[in-house]
């Protein structure tokens, strides 16, 4: 007579031994590739289960994917360390972690001191059937009309409150970090700086484009 199958518990935390690590559901992980050669793939734990019978505990997860592995691939304004949240779920064995990440907002990661090896931001979500993001349009900076990349150097002029590439200004990266103040093509004469003097708490309206 076939035995019964043990009921799955769900547990509210799981150590993981080989990294001494304690995850638990809504934590984003690193978990180990199938090729080698590539990065580890970064997951939010949804749920976690044990078959009741021993040591064999499993993890319910929703995938990052990284730029390159959506259908359009990396473009210039992703930053290096930019995932897309999916709606690709699985179940992979705990023991596949490697470690514990943090997927930041856009705005908190800008706003990071520092970024450490397993610092991550997320500012679309991706269908990984039909390859749409979400939200589908973002503010674009700058002549190149390009969204924000947090890894990209830029100037903001003081009379537009736009952003700008050195390079797309005719000025090197060295030149940029010592201005002190600069005021773009368009805000630089006269009456331009006399318009910024009298609206000076203005902001400009953010540019929108469709960039995915």
């Amino acid at each position: 007579m076939a035995k019964a199958k043990a009921p799955r518990r769900t547990l509210d935390s799981y150590t993981v031994k080989p990294i001494n690590k304690t995850v638990k559901p809504g934590d984003c992980v690193l978990m180990r590739p199938s090729d080698p050669s590539k990065p580890s793939y970064v997951a939010k734990i949804e749920r976690i289960e044990s078959d009741g019978r021993g040591p064999n505990v499993r993890v319910r997860v929703r995938w990052y994917y990284r730029p390159e592995e959506s259908i359009g691939g990396r473009r210039q304004f992703h930053g290096s360390k930019e995932v897309f949240l999916s709606d690709h779920y699985d179940t992979q064995s705990a023991d596949t972690i490697e470690g514990k990440c943090m997927v930041h907002s856009f705005k908190n990661y800008t706003k990071l001191d520092a970024v450490g090896n397993d610092d991550f931001f997320c500012r679309f979500e991706y269908n990984s059937s039909t390859g749409a993001f979400n939200p589908d349009r973002v503010a674009v900076y700058c002549k190149c009309e390009m969204p924000y990349n947090p890894d990209d150097l830029m100037v903001q002029c003081e009379g537009c409150s736009d952003w700008f590439h050195p390079a797309c200004i005719e000025m090197s990266a060295e030149e940029a970090k010592r201005l002190d103040h600069f005021f773009c093509e368009n805000c630089s004469s006269e009456g331009q700086k006399k318009l910024q003097n009298s609206h000076n708490t203005r902001q400009s309206d953010a540019k929108l484009a469709v960039v995915l």
